[in-house]
């Protein structure tokens, strides 16, 4: 098959020397050459483009898995004075609960209207502690929850306080 190709090729050398290409032919090589290295830049732009997509996709993933891991944001983050003040009022809250546990079985009914109290309170606090991580403005949320813990405070002194006396006077009527 090549020798065929040869041969035709030999024989017919004259035709082919002949046809020569016009001269507007290499003006349009050049052209579409110009064209193609002016396209180059479009491809770039493709690959910045492509480039900045992965980039934003990547950074909102990043700020995504930021929020997922901010839901265990505490008061200390926010405050570290705050976060002193509420834990100082936990320890306190938690004693007086302890004191308040004590005369439970003395007043039933009236342990039980103290804790009613107190639950509402504490479910309170639980909803500012699940709206920290997500509110726009923490400190004020942290100030609530440290009133919050203030006011459990001050309610359970006077429940103890309520109750000493209700023990002062069947005391007083026994004699």
């Amino acid at each position: 098959m090549n020798n065929r190709l040869e041969t035709f090729v030999k024989e017919n050398r004259k035709a082919f020397d002949v046809m020569e290409p016009s001269a507007g032919l290499w003006a349009k090589i050049e052209q579409e050459l110009d064209n193609k290295k002016k396209k180059k830049p479009a491809k770039l732009y493709l690959w910045m483009s492509a480039a900045a997509a992965i980039v934003v996709v990547f950074g909102l993933a990043w700020l995504y898995v930021g929020k997922l891991q901010n839901k265990d944001l505490e008061i200390a983050d926010v405050s570290a004075s705050y976060a002193k003040k509420e834990v100082h009022f936990a320890g306190l809250i938690t004693e007086k609960r302890d004191s308040l546990a004590i005369f439970a079985s003395a007043n039933p009914e009236l342990y039980k209207k103290f804790t009613a109290d107190l639950k509402k309170l504490d479910e309170d606090y639980e909803r500012l502690k699940a709206e920290l991580p997500t509110s726009p403005n923490q400190t004020f949320v942290v100030k609530a929850m440290v009133k919050n813990r203030e006011i459990q405070l001050q309610l359970l002194k006077q429940q103890l306080l309520i109750i000493n006396q209700v023990d002062d006077y069947k005391r007083v009527n026994q004699i």
